[in-house]
């Protein structure tokens, strides 16, 4: 059952709606602790939105090194504080490597590929993985330099070999270069002792603790299954976490509505799942309920959709279909109005002329439309 007000609450938590919670877009991924980057336009966008709306100014954190892409957890890749980077990979990121490094001979590749690849790397990024000034190395440059001395690239298998450097920690995505992130040498471009050891001096607990912090203040209201589905962090781990942060979170249930209650005794077909929420969220949400049900566009891999292990809170299993054709992975954007997903979206004709074209999955009134298409107009991209 869709829940209006848990996604009005999560709206706003996710700073979409009012003014920009986030300073810039170093504080937003640090807030976030990592937000979903396969799509680059996609995340670039995300944090945008988030921020004020400028792109430029996203961009050029990236440039700056102060946010980068990686592989920190699931296999997948987020955009993350060049702080946080390391010990969130090192925290989450163990499972996803052994898998890697185990379909290293369905791949036909070995140890001394990999190996040898590091080499290259370090050679061809090494003197331009200075923050600030160096400009990385193109994906594509990096895979001729490998293809050159043996290390085989084709069908996927050089995109496995950077994966799994960057979930090594040998590597990361860096500064914006023409339309994508270029590779850079991750010891020269992360925070100096921004690992495991550097940071929590390697006490697991309480990085989890941090993290969790991060995914709940950012995310709330959550349950600890939203927070292990998206980390893959185990359940003990959360648990064992919590008791850190009862002081620093606010907890409780949401009714059928998903109006939040402190009590659960309060609440009406409430789930009795316990959620986690940053103080302050739900006399802040009292106060800006209108401007959580206002219309949104996002981009197709918002941490509004990709951030919870259940996404009916925002639309039913039809439209969820709709959204996410075949089940294969890959996320339409989608319009959002009083706290659920009305439509999904993209741009249509020439460069510098584009328009939206909405797909309604449910009724839009022309004003309703009028207003998407002024957030059409304002809408964060990287390209024309």
């Amino acid at each position: 059952m869709m829940q209006r007000h848990l996604a009005g609450a999560r709206i706003l938590a996710q700073g979409l709606a009012g003014a920009p919670r986030f300073a810039s877009a170093a504080a937003a991924a640090r807030a976030f602790g990592a937000l979903q980057g396969q799509d680059l336009p996609g995340v670039i966008a995300s944090l945008a939105l988030r921020t004020g709306g400028d792109v430029s100014a996203v961009l050029a954190a990236f440039d700056r090194g102060e946010v980068v892409r990686g592989y920190p957890m699931r296999g997948t890749v987020f955009a993350v504080a060049a702080d946080s980077l390391a010990w969130i990979t090192e925290l989450c990121a163990a499972g996803p490597l052994r898998a890697a490094v185990a379909r290293r001979t369905q791949l036909e590749l070995t140890d001394q590929h990999v190996d040898r690849a590091r080499e290259v790397l370090e050679e061809l990024a090494g003197p331009h993985s200075r923050p600030g000034s160096g400009r990385g190395v193109l994906r594509a440059e990096l895979q001729a330099a490998w293809e050159a001395v043996g290390i085989p690239v084709a069908q996927g298998r050089g995109y496995h070999v950077l994966a799994e450097l960057i979930a090594g920690g040998d590597a990361c995505y860096g500064p914006w270069r023409e339309q994508e992130t270029a590779v850079v040498l991750a010891r020269h471009w992360l925070t100096t002792g921004s690992d495991l050891a550097g940071t929590f001096d390697g006490d697991r607990t309480a990085a989890t603790a941090e993290l969790a912090l991060r995914y709940f203040t950012t995310r709330g209201p959550a349950g600890e299954r939203d927070l292990a589905w998206w980390s893959k962090l185990p359940l003990r781990a959360i648990r064992a976490a919590l008791p850190l942060l009862e002081d620093r979170l606010e907890s409780g249930v949401a009714g059928r509505d998903g109006r939040l209650h402190a009590v659960a005794a309060d609440a009406r077909g409430d789930s009795a799942e316990r959620l986690w929420w940053r103080p302050g969220l739900l006399e802040e949400y009292a106060r800006a309920e209108r401007d959580t049900q206002r219309e949104l566009l996002l981009p197709g891999f918002d941490e509004l959709v990709l951030g919870y292990r259940d996404r009916l809170f925002l639309m039913d299993e039809e439209r969820h279909r709709a959204l996410v054709p075949g089940g294969n992975g890959m996320f339409r954007r989608c319009a959002i109005r009083r706290g659920e997903v009305v439509g999904t979206w993209t741009r249509r004709g020439p460069a510098g002329r584009r328009t939206l074209d909405l797909t309604p999955l449910r009724p839009v009134s022309e004003a309703q439309l009028a207003r998407f298409e002024k957030l059409f107009a304002a809408f964060p991209v990287t390209s024309p």
